[in-house]
């Protein structure tokens, strides 16, 4: 049998085997176990963190409940007040449903009130459309009527253009045309006029004017326009250099001979007016001339001022207010 050789004991002093070199110099295995360290101490902060989140969902759980009821508590308030108030509107039933009637009628009301008011709109619209025509049928006539006014005031001037007015007589007891013939040829004699009877065609007083005691105007009509307005200028030449002016005794009568009398043309009733008029214009803004010719109307400032004719009352209207500025 061979001899063997007998290893030595172990030596505790003795250095690591190649073995251990090379499990204590392998990195791995160092970081295998800190690895197992580390992973015993996350364990440990996850418990940690655990508790903590179930701290916080704890919290979050009691706000939410607190939240939760007090919603709740509101939502039933609410529903309370909304009961109460359903409940009002409830026992208002009956008023509401005579409000909606009301307002059924009144609607229905407002409906035919607009049916109504189109339907006026309309005619509203026609009356106005009959009215312009109107008023241009209206502004037609007028003019015709002024055409016709004055060809019948030429007419009746035509008419008048030999006669003579004398106003102001007193009136006899028994007046006859030959009492009145008489009083015209005394007047003529006076003023030295070449008229006598057989130059008068006609002759009449006008019928006084009812609710007037005064003495109406006698018409005489001569023969020609020429013989009328020669005895007019003898009328006014006589009261100018005369005094007293012509008078009740000129016509021969016994009664009342100083009565006043005034012989002028016998206008027609528009220049009649339009004389009366025209002598206040001319006494109010000094008008220094108003006469009448030919049964016209005429007006004149001064001596070297134009000569108006005076047409009609806008025209003494315009007169006076341009008189006034």
């Amino acid at each position: 049998m061979p001899n063997l050789a007998r290893s030595p004991p172990l030596n505790k002093s003795h250095s690591m085997s190649d073995s251990d070199v090379a499990k204590s110099s392998n990195p791995l295995l160092d970081e295998s176990k800190i690895m197992q360290r580390d992973s015993k101490r996350r364990r440990l902060s996850d418990t940690v963190t655990e508790i903590e989140h179930d701290n916080i969902r704890t919290i979050i759980r009691e706000e939410l409940r607190d939240m939760l009821c007090s919603l709740q508590t509101q939502q039933n308030t609410r529903l309370d007040a909304f009961e109460q108030h359903f409940s009002e509107i409830k026992g208002q039933e009956g008023d509401i449903k005579k409000i909606n009637a009301l307002l059924l009628e009144i609607k229905n009301t407002n409906i035919s009130i607009e049916g109504t008011m189109s339907f006026l709109a309309s005619q509203n619209d026609d009356l106005k459309n009959k009215l312009e025509h109107l008023e241009m049928q209206n502004k037609k006539n007028i003019e015709h009527i002024t055409i016709l006014e004055e060809k019948l005031e030429d007419i009746q001037r035509e008419k008048r253009k030999a006669n003579i007015e004398i106003k102001n007589v007193p009136k006899m007891t028994e007046e006859t045309r030959e009492t009145l013939v008489e009083m015209v040829t005394n007047l003529s004699k006076t003023l030295g006029c070449k008229l006598d009877e057989g130059h008068i065609t006609d002759i009449y007083r006008l019928k006084a004017k009812r609710g007037t005691n005064g003495n109406s105007p006698i018409i005489v009509e001569t023969s020609s326009s020429m013989l009328k307005t020669e005895l007019l200028t003898l009328c006014k030449a006589f009261n100018r250099k005369t005094k007293p002016k012509l008078c009740a005794k000129h016509l021969g009568l016994k009664k009342s001979e100083d009565t006043p009398i005034f012989v002028s043309e016998h206008l027609t009733i528009k220049g009649t007016r339009l004389f009366f008029l025209a002598r206040e214009l001319a006494k109010t803004n000094t008008f220094k001339y108003c006469w009448t010719a030919y049964g016209r109307v005429y007006l004149r400032e001064h001596d070297t001022s134009p000569i108006i004719t005076v047409k009609s009352e806008s025209q003494i209207n315009g007169l006076m207010q341009k008189k006034k500025i």
